[in-house]
């Protein structure tokens, strides 16, 4: 009797040791308030008026680049345009980083992906934690860097919403010049556009920034992500990207969000959050199953709960669907919740607010 041949067998070990990044999607849930993506709680429309699908699209759609230039004040040789910035994070291990010889370095707690694309292509990680003010370790990467060739910096940070201390960030890049690559992941730098790092570009050449489409622009769905870098980054990022990273209706639409109106639309968007996070943390920091509200520069909050266990679960079969952050470093106990629309954080609230009140009546009945 034959044996079934284990196909996975034929795999990379490490690929076969994998465990990957669960999305929101990945996780599943079955509900009707979605705060665990970070995504805004209403589409924008859009038109599709390009009509070319029988072609194949420009490797680098000159309207998405020019205007996205225009956007961030560079040049259009310092943009390159990807499939969300979760590509440029691949393409920069691809483009620096030699497996068996060299090493990516990231602060945990931080976004998943950074890990999971070095153990993708096989690459040594650093990951150095940062404080107690979730603020890098300068000293410790400091004495980490041998074969380092590219450090991930999330500022402002997913999942914990603070901002990297500014003096910090200049000290990493003056340790890295001339031997790493210094990429600040600036996912949701349009809650916070005053704290931009972009401007530091002339005097830092290895630093490399990442955009999206997915936060403030609300087009989660488009998977649209930019690298602002040197000339230099950009045209060794094109050697390696794939040869149409952007569908022509994804092209389409990015241009039309990068217009003037686009913009105002975003901005609008970004100032409505900012008032319901405002409410929402507020309301949080009166229920008593609540710990500690963190600040937060971003479209979320990290909140430490007295039960997070029982937050999430119950709030999960009421439909209103968390990201659960206990998992990762510093952050027991810890909840991440996005900014929904006013009535979504409402709901929410009510919700917390209900679990507080049996919870209290339980440690009545049961301590009389």
């Amino acid at each position: 009797m034959s044996t079934v041949f284990d196909i996975s067998s034929l795999a990379r070990k490490n690929v076969r040791e994998l465990v990957p990044y669960m999305s929101a999607r990945r996780l599943g849930g079955n509900g009707s308030v979605w705060l665990n993506a970070n995504e805004y709680p209403f589409a924008p429309h859009f038109q599709l008026s390009e009509q070319t699908l029988n072609r194949y699209p420009e490797c680098q759609p000159a309207a998405v680049i020019q205007r996205y230039a225009d956007y961030s004040g560079l040049q259009p040789e310092q943009v390159l345009v990807s499939r969300g910035a979760d590509e440029s994070i691949e393409l920069l291990i691809r483009v620096f980083c030699e497996s068996g010889t060299d090493a990516v370095m990231f602060c945990p707690p931080t976004y998943g992906m950074y890990s999971v694309s070095a153990e993708t292509f096989g690459i040594e990680q650093k990951k150095i934690l940062v404080g107690p003010d979730w603020q890098p370790n300068v000293t410790a990467i400091e004495n980490n860097l041998d074969r380092v060739k590219l450090l991930y910096i999330c500022s402002p940070n997913n999942p914990t919403g603070n901002l990297t201390d500014p003096t910090a960030l200049r000290q990493i890049l003056e340790l890295t010049r001339n031997r790493a690559i210094v990429a600040i992941d600036e996912a949701y730098i349009e809650f916070s556009p005053q704290n931009t790092t972009m401007h530091w570009m002339k005097e830092y050449p290895h630093l490399v920034i990442l955009r999206t489409l997915s936060k403030a622009f609300a087009l989660a769905g488009l998977r649209c992500g930019f690298t602002l870098a040197s000339a230099d980054i950009i045209a060794l990022m094109l050697k390696v990207i794939a040869p149409y990273p952007l569908a022509t209706p994804v092209a389409d639409i990015a241009a039309q969000a990068l217009t003037a109106t686009g913009i105002r639309a975003m901005q609008e968007r970004v100032a409505e959050i900012k008032a319901n996070r405002a409410y929402l943390q507020t309301a949080l920091d009166k229920l008593i199953l609540v710990e500690k509200v963190f600040p937060s520069e971003t479209n979320y909050i990290l909140v430490r709960f007295t039960n997070a266990e029982l937050v999430f679960r119950a709030l999960w079969d009421q439909g209103i669907i968390l990201r659960d952050q206990r998992k990762q470093p510093g952050l027991e106990k810890c909840l991440r919740i996005t900014v929904g629309s006013r009535n979504e954080c409402e709901q929410l609230i009510n919700a917390i607010a209900a679990l507080c009140e049996h919870t209290q009546q339980v440690q009545e009945t049961e301590n009389p």
